[in-house]
């Protein structure tokens, strides 16, 4: 089941509730951290809090994901959850840690260890200036099939996460039928996504389903806009 919006109390309970997890203080700290660098963001609307309609939901989801499949859950994935998108913004909190003077990629590890860190380096998109060599079209060409490369050998928790992450940001732009990432994600979900949910290290039917169903929602959106 999609999950499109959550507050940090439903986060919690579902935590506690359903995956049967111990809200410690290396969650709490996760959640501080999420709170400080996208605690003001918005979504495309320039309305719709970041954390209510992506970070919380895309925890929920793989919380549950694991449960449903008998995976084993434990802080670390839930942890890697929350944080999955700090390596994307963390520009925008640099100035509030004293960690700036040796960057915040090092005080991020130092804090939450090298599996949350290295989850989060993982799923960080490469910025488009380090393709300079090619011409626009070419540096997204290859910026994406590098990425995707990367997601392919990638540990399980990665590929949980990613597909959740993606899920619901399908999900939030299908309600703005005018956003240009409507197009960019038709594209990917052909090109990539919808393939990804059956490769190795494991096959996810339900994510497969859900990928086809959001898939199929936005090209309806296109064709109609």
């Amino acid at each position: 089941m999609d999950i499109s919006k959550a507050t940090k109390d439903e986060l919690f309970k579902v935590i506690e509730d359903e995956g049967n997890v111990r809200i410690d203080s290396f969650v709490e700290s996760a959640v501080e951290l999420a709170e400080e660098v996208h605690g003001n963001l918005k979504r495309e609307d320039s309305k719709s809090s970041f954390l209510e309609t992506h970070i919380w939901p895309v925890t929920i989801d793989v919380i549950r994901h694991y449960k449903s499949t008998g995976k084993l859950l434990t802080t670390l994935q839930i942890v890697s959850s929350i944080l999955h998108d700090v390596l994307e913004d963390d520009e925008k909190i640099l100035d509030q840690y004293a960690s700036k003077s040796y960057g915040f990629e090092a005080y991020f590890k130092h804090r939450f260890g090298d599996y949350v860190y290295n989850i989060a380096s993982n799923l960080k998109v490469t910025p488009l200036e380090t393709y300079d060599q090619y011409d626009e079209k070419k540096r997204e060409h290859v910026r994406f099939q590098e990425y995707c490369t990367n997601l392919v050998n990638s540990s399980y928790d990665v590929k949980i996460i990613k597909l959740a992450d993606r899920l619901n940001n399908m999900g939030f732009v299908s309600q703005l039928p005018k956003n240009n990432k409507v197009k960019r994600y038709i594209r990917e979900a052909e090109d990539f996504y919808i393939a990804f949910t059956l490769l190795p290290p494991a096959t996810t039917d339900e994510f497969y389903f859900r990928m086809r169903q959001s898939y199929e929602e936005l090209k309806s959106i296109k064709i109609t806009a």
